[in-house]
């Protein structure tokens, strides 16, 4: 009996690190400014808008131009 709830505790703990690693990840990801190169905006088939330093279309729409 014993063996069995250290077994469970033990996948729970697992499980539990893993989902916070996975959402540490995700938010790492998420918050990550993105830049592009005028060219790489073009590239990707949109057009850098380098008054509002914007890339406009395309992959990289909304991004900012560097």
């Amino acid at each position: 009996m014993r063996t069995r709830r250290i077994l469970a505790a033990v996948i729970a703990t697992a499980a539990l690190t893993g989902i916070g690693l996975t959402s540490a990840a995700t938010a790492n990801a998420q918050g990550a400014k993105s830049y592009v190169t005028p060219s790489e905006c073009r590239q990707g088939g949109g057009t850098a808008d380098l008054t509002d330093n914007v890339c406009k279309g395309g992959t990289h729409d909304g991004e900012k131009v560097d």
